[in-house]
């Protein structure tokens, strides 16, 4: 899965996927450190279309994760989302805004679990080591559902099998210990599903496996959402799994949008030099003997920012006057619906022409 080797054919959305089943506008989440303030998403906004997959890519600490987490109000002290709007719109049901909602209201609880969950990166962390598998998922079904124990269970031996856990009978009464890194991701993917979420967010679920079960639980997420038509947030850093998984991508570097749009046209087209590095440090198996080309130098640190856009140090593009003073770009439309966030975008793309 790590390898883009083609583009697949996205699916074609139907006339309810052209809604947004989750609006984020302008997002700011801070954390108080010693060393100083640090703004780990900084103004980010993107849509969800219902039904369809949207891929949030850059490196380690560009605020993936950190954004997946704010969604399902899940940021601890020292973090706090500190303005912004994220409005969800679940189907037959008032939309709302998920920044307003009380910490341990209802309304927050029946969301978490029940119109959104969270395939976590970590299974063997996010599962409890002294509950069954059973336990785990029942419980879940539970809080979210008005069912019986007895019919929980096989809601949850069911969800087992969909997932392709062989042998649900019995796996359901297993700890998490007893099973290898692969079975524990599927009972994470089950458990997240059982209850039919609207919105599903999976952070970088194959991290630790090898590639031959990151192929296998990436195939099984898509095959799942587009069984159940889960509107999906997928968290990576790789923009090879974005091309085959996703419809839309969201590119970010030092918490910020750099570009956005459908995944056909970013990746054929990408118009912000960091998501052209990124797609240049692709692996190919078109090329051999060369060395893997490489974005130069490394990310800065979020308490001592540079100047201007955030990028300019590490950009070949980069003009000195133009990009390392003032503000960081704000994001602009390209054409109906790609937009990036560079002051030279379109110098670049007439660069690249010539």
């Amino acid at each position: 899965m790590a390898t883009l080797t083609h583009m697949p054919e996205l699916i074609e959305p139907s006339d309810t996927e052209h809604d947004p089943v989750l609006e984020v506008h302008d997002l700011h989440v801070h954390f108080k450190t010693h060393e100083g303030l640090i703004r780990a998403v900084n103004g980010v906004s993107f849509d969800v279309p219902r039904g369809s997959i949207v891929g949030i890519v850059g490196e380690s600490g560009c605020g993936k994760s950190v954004t997946a987490y704010s969604i399902l109000r899940l940021i601890q002290k020292p973090g706090l989302i500190a303005g912004g709007q994220m409005h969800f719109h679940p189907l037959h049901q008032p939309s709302f805004d998920i920044c307003q909602l009380a910490e341990k209201s209802r309304e927050l609880f029946d969301m978490r679990g029940g119109l959104a969950s969270m395939i976590f990166q970590e299974p063997m962390t996010a599962l409890s080591p002294v509950h069954t598998v059973g336990n785990q998922i029942v419980e879940a079904i539970r809080l979210h559902k008005s069912v019986t124990k007895k019919q929980a269970r096989q809601m949850a031996i069911d969800m087992l099998a969909k997932v392709g856990i062989p042998g649900p009978e019995r796996r359901i009464d297993q700890y998490t210990f007893e099973l290898s890194g692969g079975m524990r991701c599927r009972v994470m993917i089950a458990m997240a599903l059982v209850c039919q979420p609207q919105l599903l967010i999976a952070d970088e679920p194959t991290t630790a496996l090898d590639v031959t079960i990151q192929a296998q639980i990436m195939r099984l997420i898509k095959q799942l959402q587009e069984e159940m038509k889960t509107s999906t947030i997928l968290i990576t850093h790789d923009l090879g799994v974005v091309g085959q998984m996703c419809d839309h991508v969201v590119v970010m570097y030092m918490g910020r949008v750099v570009e956005t749009g459908p995944v056909r046209r970013v990746i054929h087209h990408p118009r912000h030099p960091y998501t052209q590095g990124l797609l240049a440090s692709l692996p190919s198996l078109a090329v051999e003997h060369e060395k893997l080309p490489s974005i130069t130098g490394s990310v800065p640190s979020l308490t001592n920012l540079p100047s201007g856009c955030a990028f300019h140090p590490r950009c070949p593009h980069a003009q000195a006057g133009l990009c390392d003073v003032n503000g960081p770009p704000e994001l602009e439309s390209l054409n109906s619906q790609q937009a990036a966030a560079c002051l030279r975008v379109h110098e670049i793309e007439d660069d690249q022409a010539q």
